[in-house]
């Protein structure tokens, strides 16, 4: 028996050690180091940050404490609280969330995904910055830099049934095709060597209350906008910025100069794992505005169907210049994320494949 059992663990622990080694393989470097935590855990598990946390001044009107293991925890009372919600929601992950306090961790990927949403380095430590009761620790600093210094930089285009890999940043795509690897995934139709450039126009998607994009805004997005005007006990500080990066994401529609190269279709897993690998990874987007090889379909919702301000938010966020990003919608159990399903399929106006679990599944989608 103890011979047999003695077999097994070691049979366990190698098969645990092949499954890390194989999932290394796709995982940015970054995703695995972790934040460094102090010494601070006194015998029945609390922590104690006062010698490394600063408390500020004005501490009672911050919504939010930033420890140095990167976990977040924020009051629901405070008059910050949607601003600051919605924010840790982009770059965090929950944790647990009861009545009055919420607490949220800063991951690797969940900055990555902040990054790939628009959010830029800056602003988020800047952000954090102003919603803390405390200084923000060096480690955190350190810690969101390195995990968004090389994400969203890249992306992996689809054009025309072509695959593009397309940046603003010339110096990047040059140094990605001097990897050996990457330069078989290259696909050249002649013998020019250099990369294309072209303008890419920056727009904003805006969702009415039919779901179209019309450029303009449902019953329901005017009342939420409306609620967010009320600066009552919100710091001016506070309030400043997030009127500025509003301002900044709205002013941003003035042409923007990319670079890219063509990709051969079949090599685009060993080319995402490859810069994966060399830390840029690959945001995927499809330019559905300017594809005229696939047909168009005229589908449009019902002018019955009204989306509520957080479906809209989430196709602001799928959709941008004109293309969906590829990404994971999360939302609630009875939430309607069917109805943003649909409204994503009409926006992109071209055929799509729905993947169900159920055959009740397939009968909702088909009633909607």
């Amino acid at each position: 028996m103890g011979k047999k059992g003695k077999k097994k663990s070691v049979f366990v622990e190698a098969a645990v050690e092949d499954d890390e080694s194989e999932s290394n393989d796709i995982v940015p470097g970054a995703a695995s180091k972790k934040i460094a935590e102090g010494n601070t855990e006194d015998e029945y598990g609390a922590k104690d940050y006062r010698t490394q946390l600063q408390l500020r001044v004005d501490h009672d009107s911050r919504p939010l404490w930033v420890a140095p293991d990167g976990h977040i925890f924020l009051e629901t009372f405070s008059p910050v609280y949607k601003h600051a919600h919605d924010f840790l929601i982009a770059i965090s992950e929950p944790v647990s969330r009861p009545e009055h306090i919420h607490e949220y961790k800063l991951t690797a990927y969940s900055l990555y995904a902040a990054v790939s949403v628009g959010l830029h380095t800056e602003d988020i430590i800047e952000y954090l910055r102003r919603l803390s009761k405390t200084t923000i620790p060096e480690g955190i600093v350190q810690f969101i830099n390195l995990c968004t210094v090389s994400y969203g930089k890249v992306k992996l285009v689809l054009k025309h049934n072509r695959y593009f890999v397309e940046s603003p940043f010339p110096d990047i795509l040059q140094r990605l095709l001097k990897d050996p690897e990457i330069q078989k995934c290259r696909l050249r139709r002649d013998e020019d060597e250099s990369l294309v450039t072209e303008s890419l126009k920056k727009t904003n998607p805006e969702f009415n209350k039919s779901g179209n994009e019309n450029g303009e805004k449902g019953e329901t997005s005017k009342e939420a906008e409306g609620g967010n005007d009320k600066r009552s006990d919100v710091p001016e500080d506070i309030y400043n910025y997030i009127e500025k990066m509003e301002k900044d994401d709205d002013d941003e529609t003035e042409d923007m100069k990319i670079v890219s190269f063509e990709v051969n279709q079949e090599e685009i897993e060993n080319l995402q794992r490859r810069c994966i690998y060399l830390e840029y990874p690959l945001l995927a987007e499809y330019d559905f505005k300017n594809d005229s090889v696939n047909p168009d379909i005229n589908i449009d919702l019902k002018p019955s169907a009204v989306l509520r301000p957080y479906q809209e938010k989430s196709l602001r966020k799928m959709f941008g210049n004109g293309r969906a990003r590829s990404g994971v919608i999360v939302l609630p159990c009875g939430a309607g994320k069917s109805l943003v399903g649909v409204t994503a399929c009409c926006t992109v106006k071209k055929r799509c494949i729905v993947l169900c679990n159920s055959g009740v599944s397939v009968e909702q989608w088909k009633a909607q």
